[in-house]
């Protein structure tokens, strides 16, 4: 049995020098942080028990890994050490309850926490004020001489304050260079037109663009850098992390806003909670949360356990990246024929769910990142959103990988694809396309189209796969007794879906724009088309010159549109619409006079009950009101809804902006149900409501 264990303890040392290394030295890791993490927790209850077989070059009693060999070797008079991780509440419980088994119980503890960046730790050296070497972690004890690169960097402090009481002698600040994520997406779509690889990710990005040999490399690269800790300093006596916080801030130097001084337990486990739903909010990476105590004199007490200082915690989020198979390339053909590869995987564990599928952008981008059936593949996942592969894991190849062929066919229908010269997208142009239909029917439905309650995908299928729809104007011709055909339908819901379908008819113009699916024309657009053009024919007629002129409309869309009306088949489309009583031309206003909201301007905030937020737009303008994205001193009304944002609150109350809900907009336009053009059954009369702060 011991010498199995040993055996295994051997392989996840092994294992996760390679992977640091490739993660450290190179910057190109193979595996997630949660595997890293995993393999790391084997070895960490391992060695817990069996201490007998620890080694002194075991991962666990190390940071990081070697310094590259082209860079200067600077050793740092304190290790820079890591911190032990936490990946559940009752784990940063079981942290603290370890403290307070080195002190007394009783002992006051405050406690600093941070969100935990994604980016280089590095440790900036300055001597009477000025800076003279910046040098990365490296192993903890030995890092890479980066000084001409970190001078590139601009938020860091060339020369910091020396007036008497400012500035220490000897000082050595330490901190994480990062990338933020709207200059990472800049660099990335930059990197992309001059025919360059994107970089993986912000993390990526920043290591490699610090441990550049060429500093002007460096200097082209949009990083930034938090200060968070001192390593030593002379001349200053500091008793307190969050002193020393402030410290940095008078020195001149970037401090993360986010940090916060807590003094209840509870609070920093509802911080950890908090920052973990809102890290997609940040402009930077964060992984987790850091918890400090904050007292020195504690810290001090409490010391250090092999390379992580008992006093602090790393609270880490579910990891965003995970490494499985590529099983299968699938096709998928949206309701405009755009065809659009997936990835069909392994099933793997990531951000609290199972991932079978993931998308592949389009076939440019699959190419480029040379993807193959059967590949390991790296995938991540951020928030909500649909899981996307990252690059195939190239060192895991075997031969038996098989490079991906674009289709020259339709993979339902069967008929030849397109593209356009200069375009990404390929799409199959057969209108009849069965998968066009069902798409097509579900987009039609949609709460910012026709807004027909209880016709989603499922159903759309049932109609197309049943042949009782082939195209969406058919919708107007369906019968109960059709709909009782399909499975899942009854007397009640049959009559609903007929009678929302029949509600459908009426919706204002742009509605019905948006609902047809021409390319480049979403709802923004057809608000302003239906404005400007008031009826379908009208727009049919128009010409690439004047829709041109429209502010918005430029001539990809413009060529879009005329391209969409020219086809036989859609303008049979329209006629089949028109037949079946559907409405193509927005009626004149007559409720309350001809524009009741006429000089009346309006900010929207919130979700409001029956309606999107570009309805609501819809609705006022065309009742003669204009809408705008904050208020002001000119702002008539602002319209509340759920959630609403607290910036537009405060300002209307500072403003003394009147404010209605959705009811009391309704009730400014003479609507009693909701039938103008919200395309929402709202049930009961509302009544204006006034709301005040």
């Amino acid at each position: 049995m011991s010498d199995e264990v040993r055996a295994r303890m051997e392989k996840l040392r092994a294992l996760l020098r390679y992977h640091s290394y490739l993660y450290h030295t190179l910057d190109q890791p193979e595996i997630s942080d949660a595997e890293y993490d995993a393999l790391m927790h084997e070895l960490r209850a391992l060695e817990a028990q069996y201490p007998e077989f620890i080694t002194p070059d075991s991962p666990t009693q190390r940071v990081g890994a070697e310094p590259r060999d082209e860079f200067a070797k600077v050793r740092h008079p304190y290790p820079m050490t890591s911190l032990a991780d936490a990946f559940s509440r009752e784990e940063v419980e079981a942290w603290r309850e370890r403290v307070y088994r080195l002190i007394p119980r009783d002992t006051p503890l405050e406690y600093v926490v941070e969100p935990k960046i994604d980016g280089l730790a590095v440790a900036i050296t300055y001597e009477e004020g000025l800076l003279v070497r910046g040098a990365t972690r490296g192993d903890g004890f030995v890092g890479e001489d980066i000084t001409a690169n970190v001078r590139t960097i601009r938020n860091v402090p060339l020369r910091i304050p020396v007036s008497e009481g400012v500035a220490p002698r000897l000082i050595e600040v330490r901190g994480e260079v990062y990338m933020p994520r709207d200059l990472f997406e800049r660099l990335n779509a930059e990197r992309l037109a001059q025919g360059e690889s994107p970089f993986a990710n912000p993390r990526n990005a920043a290591a490699g663009s610090v441990r550049q040999l060429d500093p002007r490399i460096t200097a082209s690269r949009p990083l930034r850098f938090f200060a968070y800790a001192i390593g030593y300093i002379e001349g200053r006596e500091l008793t307190t992390q969050w002193e020393t916080l402030n410290y940095l801030k008078e020195l001149g130097f970037a401090v993360n806003p986010d940090i916060r001084l807590i003094r209840d337990f509870e609070e920093v486990l509802a911080y950890c909670e908090e920052w973990m739903d809102k890290r997609d909010r940040l402009n930077y990476e964060a992984d987790g949360v850091v918890i400090k105590i904050n007292d020195f004199a504690i810290q001090q007490r409490l010391g250090i356990v092999g390379n992580a200082p008992r006093w602090a915690v790393a609270f880490k989020f579910p990891s965003r990246e995970a490494t499985t198979r590529l099983l299968e390339i699938g096709i998928n053909v949206g309701r405009t024929g755009v065809l659009t590869p997936y990835a069909v995987l392994e099933p793997v564990r990531l951000g609290g769910v199972t991932i079978h599928q993931a998308t592949l952008h389009n076939f440019d981008d699959l190419a480029r990142k040379d993807i193959r059936v059967g590949d390991v593949v790296v995938i991540q996942r951020a928030g909500d959103v649909i899981p996307q592969v990252v690059k195939p894991v190239v060192a895991l190849r075997d031969g038996s990988q098989v490079p991906f062929e674009p289709p020259k066919t339709c993979p339902v229908c069967g008929e030849p694809v397109m593209r356009d010269e200069g375009e990404v997208a390929v799409y199959c142009v057969n209108a009849a396309c069965p998968a066009q239909l069902v798409r097509h029917i579900e987009h039609w439905a949609s709460r910012d189209a026709m807004d027909i309650d209880g016709l989603g995908i499922k159903v759309a299928a049932q109609l197309a796969n049943n042949g009782l729809v082939t195209d969406v104007a058919d919708l107007y011709a369906l019968t109960k007794e059709d709909l009782l055909k399909l499975e899942g339908f009854a007397d009640k819901r049959a009559e609903n879906l007929l009678r929302a379908i029949d509600a459908s008819r009426d919706r204002p113009l742009w509605r019905v724009l948006t609902a047809l699916g021409i390319r480049g024309v979403g709802t923004k657009a057809a608000q302003v088309l239906a404005t400007h053009y008031r009826s379908l024919d009208t727009l049919m007629a128009t010409t690439a010159e004047e829709l041109q002129e429209i502010e918005g409309i430029g001539p990809r869309t413009a060529k879009d549109i005329l391209d969409y009306f020219s086809r036989p088949r859609h303008r049979q489309l329209i006629e089949k619409l028109r037949r079946y009583g559907v409405r193509l031309e927005d009626q004149p206003v007559t409720a309350q006079g001809p524009a009741p909201l006429q000089g009346m301007t309006f900010v929207i905030t919130g979700t409001l009950p029956s309606m999107s937020r570009e309805a609501a737009t819809a609705l006022i303008q065309q009742y003669g009101g204009k809408v705008t994205g904050s208020v002001s001193k000119n702002t008539t009304y602002l319209v509340v809804g759920d959630k609403p944002g607290a910036n537009k609150l405060t300002a209307a109350q500072r403003l003394g902006v009147p404010m209605l809900d959705e009811a009391g907009l309704r009730q400014l336009i003479g609507e009693s149900g909701g039938k103008a053009d919200a395309g929402s059954n709202t049930g009961n009369t509302p009544s204006q409501l006034s709301m005040s702060l």
